[in-house]
């Protein structure tokens, strides 16, 4: 039989429903090879053996029925996915990748997860991240770092690193994350596979534990543009339980194998995005791409984004001041661990001071700083205004192309310890990811080539908000014409 870890999302759909394997063989199959990898990669911090293995006899039994009766089944039956530790899962504990979460087992679980649990996929796991989806690397979860499947030395991206590796490495077809300031689109660069930031507003975040909640936005992983877009179509779409999800309707979604046309397509390519700096294999590959989609039909043009050099600044003002907020609820008394103490404010003192990681740290006092008296209007205001500044900047590039395409980050993957004392360093991988974040638009990060390391290197394409499905048919076009995601990382 061939092995079923190597199929896609979609292959594995196929055999699923011409009865080539059941879910019990894909989910054993699965679980295999994590028990095999798990220990060099550390993809995970919770694997839920148990609970897939029941769900998946459960999706046999819901397919054997239907062979019988007829009817409908859920869209993707029996299918595995690896779940960020950012996410709730009911009776699954939510570490956020902190310890001072190291015991929590929410009661209720997530919008997105739920709505791919109603769509019949099986979860097998939670996956590491940056504490508080707090990092670019993977190295700040408090349970130890992700290592990429490419090159054990190199680290996987964050914060979604560990999610990003799993797909990667054919730990799991499909895998959820979050994308603050580029959380999902550089760990897929990094990786070799791809990954989607949606639109703000598109994916619930009810359940969703909170770091910058006017940035927070779920996305998804997969080896395709066609995998990416099956999770997304499941999970996108209004929920009453956020106060920031839209109630629009989902633009149809239809990824045909032999679809390889962009004609009529404009794509604009912005000179902010190619700067001083950049590893020269990630610009060359990536304008290699903008001509393949030249060759695809697109009509490709300059376009300008004269605010995304503040993009840096901004998001580093806005993103902590929201952390500081969200993140005053872990006291020692409200939620979360407890170091006991004979007095409140030596209780909260030990408690955050010891139980949260050193970037979490930082990140609370610099939000801290910006929102106190006499500064707010000097950086936390003065940054929204710039803010509204750069989602302009997209709003009238999108008047005259229909999407973007950029580089996803500066260089492929980097060394651990590389940058990790440096955090400005660490805070530069993520330039090219933030104003997509800052401005609500929707990115897709996938694979385009490798540099001379055998180190994946991706590109991203950003679209106006709601258009993901522009997103998902010029990167689809893309792939059924270059092999570039169908490469895999050689783990014995």
């Amino acid at each position: 039989m061939t092995d079923l870890t190597q199929l896609t999302l979609r292959q594995a759909h196929q055999a699923l429903e011409s009865g080539e394997c059941s879910s019990l063989e894909l989910t054993r199959a699965t679980l295999e090879r994590i028990e095999r990898l798990e220990p060099k990669l550390h993809a995970f911090i919770t694997l839920t053996p148990e609970l897939a293995l029941e769900q998946a006899a459960q999706a046999d039994q819901l397919r054997a029925r239907w062979r019988r009766e007829g009817g409908e089944l859920p869209p993707l039956l029996g299918l595995p996915l690896a779940v960020k530790d950012l996410l709730c899962l009911a009776g699954v504990r939510c570490t956020c990748g902190s310890r001072i979460l190291e015991n929590f087992i929410p009661p209720y679980t997530a919008t997105s997860v739920e709505r791919l649990l109603t769509a019949g996929m099986v979860v097998i796991g939670k996956t590491n991240t940056d504490e508080y989806a707090m990092g670019s690397s993977t190295e700040n979860s408090a349970y130890g770092p992700t290592r990429n499947p490419w090159n054990l030395r190199h680290v996987p991206g964050g914060s979604s690193g560990g999610s990003a590796a799993a797909v990667s490495a054919r730990l799991a077809a499909a895998a959820l994350g979050t994308d603050t300031g580029g959380s999902v689109r550089q760990p897929a660069s990094f990786c070799g596979i791809t990954g989607l930031k949606p639109t703000y507003g598109r994916v619930s975040r009810y359940g969703l534990v909170a770091y910058g909640s006017s940035l927070d936005s779920v996305g998804a992983f997969g080896r395709t543009a066609q995998d990416v877009a099956l999770v997304f179509s499941q999970m996108a779409g209004y929920d009453r339980r956020d106060a920031t999800s839209m109630d629009l309707p989902l633009p149809a979604i239809q990824l045909e194998d032999d679809d390889s046309s962009l004609a009529g397509l404009r794509i604009g390519v912005p000179d902010e995005y190619f700067i001083q700096g950049i590893q020269p294999e990630v610009e060359n590959a990536v304008r290699r791409a903008i001509v393949s989609f030249e060759a695809l039909g697109a009509f490709v043009s300059p376009v300008s984004l004269p605010h995304t050099e503040y993009a840096l600044p901004v998001y580093y003002l806005i993103a902590p001041a929201e952390a500081s907020a969200n993140l005053a609820r872990y006291d020692g008394i409200r939620f979360g661990a407890r170091l006991d103490s004979d007095n409140i404010l030596d209780l909260f003192t030990r408690t955050r001071g010891q139980m949260f990681g050193a970037e979490v740290k930082r990140r609370i006092m610099l939000g801290t700083y910006a929102l106190s008296a006499g500064y707010y209007d000097a950086y936390y205001g003065q940054a929204q205004k710039v803010r509204t500044l750069i989602k302009r900047d997209f709003e009238q590039a999108f008047e005259k192309v229909d999407l973007i395409a950029a580089p996803v980050a500066p260089s492929t993957a980097f060394r651990f310890d590389e940058h990790l004392d440096d955090p400005l360093a660490m805070y530069l991988e993520d330039v090219f990811t933030l104003p997509a974040n800052l401005a609500g638009v929707p990115g897709l990060a996938f694979p385009v080539g490798f540099d001379s390391n055998n180190l994946p290197i991706g590109m991203q394409l950003m679209g106006p908000h709601f258009r993901e499905d522009l997103l998902f048919r010029a990167a689809h076009a893309y792939q059924q014409t270059t092999d570039w995601h169908q490469r895999a990382p050689s783990l014995s």
